[in-house]
């Protein structure tokens, strides 16, 4: 298959790894993904995946690779924040949770990291479509309590204040009630107080 033909097939793709590849053509080599990257016609994003080079890598281009690149995961924590523009900047690589390891890949076009919460835990993200795609991403309720869950440091008002989280747009893109309701699910009590804790700074500082 030329450079050409491969294009075609795989344009509908933002990353695309070789085992994509061989369901369009079986006896496809995988030294020509090495000669396309010589050419720059490809970029390699980590081990077995790949970006056409010239393909526009935005915000959700960015999510999208982070859901196919280590699976199960989906995007959470300081990226979801950012996204649902509850923190003022955006962050400088994507964060995500995942039942594997604790894991970063630091990469040419972001840098993705991938913390570990329990298979229970794996719940509260939406499918948001994009350009065709469903990039799973936390809601902003899940997404706080992931980031409360993971850092033992946020307990009380000057770790909550660190988070920087917008107060007036956390009242009208937050509910209180499902995120209570979602903390719950973590089955641990102390982890329901910190979460009151949080709640009450926000309504304080509101």
């Amino acid at each position: 298959m030329n450079y050409i033909s491969f294009r075609n097939f795989m344009k509908d793709f933002t990353v695309f790894s070789l085992r994509d590849i061989l369901r369009v053509d079986p006896v496809f080599h995988r030294r020509r993904l090495s000669e396309w990257q010589d050419k720059g016609y490809l970029r390699k994003v980590v081990k077995g995946f790949y970006v056409f080079a010239d393909h526009p890598v935005d915000e959700m281009a960015l999510f999208e690779i982070a859901n196919r690149i280590y699976k199960p995961s989906y995007v959470s924590l300081q990226s979801a924040l950012a996204h649902y523009q509850l923190i003022p900047e955006s962050v400088h690589a994507v964060t995500s949770v995942s039942t594997r390891r604790t894991y970063r890949f630091s990469t040419g076009l972001a840098e993705f990291r991938f913390r570990t919460v329990s298979p229970d835990f794996i719940f509260g993200y939406e499918l948001v479509p994009a350009r065709g795609k469903r990039i799973k991403i936390a809601r902003p309720e899940k997404a706080v309590l992931d980031l409360l869950y993971l850092d033992a440091g946020l307990r009380d008002g000057p770790g909550f204040e660190s988070l920087r989280i917008d107060c007036e747009r956390f009242s009208r893109k937050v509910s209180v009630r499902a995120m209570r309701t979602a903390a719950s699910r973590f089955g641990r009590r102390g982890f329901s107080a910190r979460v009151e804790r949080f709640l009450e700074f926000m309504q304080g500082t509101g």
